[in-house]
């Protein structure tokens, strides 16, 4: 029997039957088996979201052999994809095109379905996340109807299906925004973290991608500011960009993370080593900045609030850091967004500043998530829908306000059930 796990490892499934298809006809064979037959299905891609969104029970869909580039618009401004492209494969082959997408997340090996399906976001204070770059789709009905969905057609299904948690059905193709290929010069260094929050209205507004990682036990955080450029590539040689994003940032990182989770006491002494690696400056094409390879596992929870409270909302998590004694060896990374018309879009209606905190893999972590999850309510905190959180639909249904709408097209959809599980009955009512 088939099984499966995600990426943490903290999500675990033994389905029933385990499909690895290769065509859409097939994904439609499969859904039409599962509704006649009242069967539950759930699609999976790189599993690394760290809930229990995609953890399948019955019947599960794994989309590693259906991620194919399928073409570049007449006009080069959109791209059509498998849904189970990886973001890695997809930007590479964007590249060869002259052509990249106008933002993306940190992690370069999620599925083109999963990061949308979930709300991955990136950072910049005028670009959308993922969602908002979409402009069409072909969705899998829980009837085995195919439906292309875009701003001219199903409307509506298109306008709450950007960030569908796979509750309405399968993505089968999507459509993306993409723009000419562009340059961005990195700037990566220390500062202290009293002076970028005495700043951050500046530092957001004067770069075009800023985010920033404070580094709990100490008085530092790590910036990083990405600007477009028209500068030729100048990337760090092969051993300095071994050495600081394999080596400092996974295997030495990891060491210490290890070593912390043997002898927690060590960590406030540990987490002085990180801020140390002084500032790096780089050019490169956008894709090889925005997205790095992520070695060291851990668990993770994110909330998004509106910008202008995180100043105030990361005060509070350092206090409690402080406060509680709390033994942590994992940064926490604060990023920003420009709002957005997507329903379930964690940037809904507002500009956004997303915190999001974690913890080393086999390390406790509910007691702090749920602390930090205490304060980011205060300010309309609104969970990453594939991070750990501890919201139900009770709550959820408040704080995005076209949660109804959602709600309506995904009861019209799929009546039955056919793509729910667990998870998506916590947070979506049934």
């Amino acid at each position: 029997m088939k099984r499966w796990k995600n990426w943490a490892g903290n999500q675990r499934a033994t389905p029933k039957a385990f499909h690895v298809p290769a065509s859409e006809s097939e994904l439609v064979a499969i859904v039409k088996f599962a509704h006649a037959a009242k069967r539950r299905v759930k699609v999976v891609g790189s599993g690394h979201s760290f809930t229990a969104v995609a953890v399948a029970d019955d019947i599960l869909i794994d989309l590693r052999n259906y991620g194919e580039f399928i073409e570049v618009s007449a006009d080069r401004t959109s791209v059509t994809v498998q849904s189970g492209i990886v973001l890695a494969d997809l930007n590479e082959r964007l590249h060869r095109e002259g052509l990249a997408m106008p933002n993306l997340g940190d992690v370069t090996y999620q599925t083109i379905a999963g990061a949308l399906s979930t709300s991955t976001h990136g950072t910049g204070q005028n670009r959308t996340g993922l969602a908002a770059q979409v402009v069409g789709f072909r969705l899998i009905a829980a009837d085995g109807d195919v439906l292309q969905c875009a701003s001219t057609e199903n409307q509506e299904v298109f306008h709450v299906g950007r960030v569908g948690l796979g509750a309405l059905g399968i993505l089968s193709t999507i459509s993306l925004r993409v723009v000419p290929a562009f340059q961005l010069q990195a700037i990566e260094q220390p500062m202290r973290v009293s002076d970028v929050l005495a700043n951050i209205n500046d530092l957001v507004e004067s770069n075009d991608f800023f985010e920033f990682y404070w580094i709990p036990h100490t008085g530092w955080a790590l910036t990083k500011r990405n600007n477009i450029c028209d500068l030729p590539s100048d990337p760090p040689r092969r051993f300095a960009h071994w050495w600081n994003k394999i080596f400092m940032e996974n295997i030495a990182f990891g060491a210490l993370c290890y070593l912390g989770r043997l002898r927690p006491g060590l960590i406030p002494r540990l987490a002085k080593v990180l801020p140390s690696s002084g500032r790096v400056e780089y050019v490169n094409a956008s894709y090889k900045i925005f997205a790095s390879k992520r070695l060291v596992r851990f668990y993770e929870m994110e909330y998004s609030i509106n910008r202008d409270s995180v100043r105030e909302a990361l005060e509070r998590v350092m206090k409690l850091v402080d406060d509680e004694g709390l033994l942590l060896n994992f940064p926490v990374e604060v990023r920003f967004t420009a709002s957005d018309d997507v329903s379930l879009s964690t940037s809904y209606g507002r500009s956004s500043a997303y915190i999001a905190v974690h913890v080393f893999k086999g390390m406790q972590y509910e007691p702090y998530f749920r602390a930090v999850e205490k304060i980011m309510m205060d300010y309309g905190g609104r969970p990453h829908w594939g991070k750990i959180h501890f919201q139900s639909a009770e709550s959820l249904s408040s704080l995005y306000p076209e949660y109804q709408r959602f709600i309506e097209v995904r009861n019209r959809l799929d009546p039955e059930g056919v793509f729910t599980n667990d998870y998506l009955r916590r947070v979506l009512g049934r």
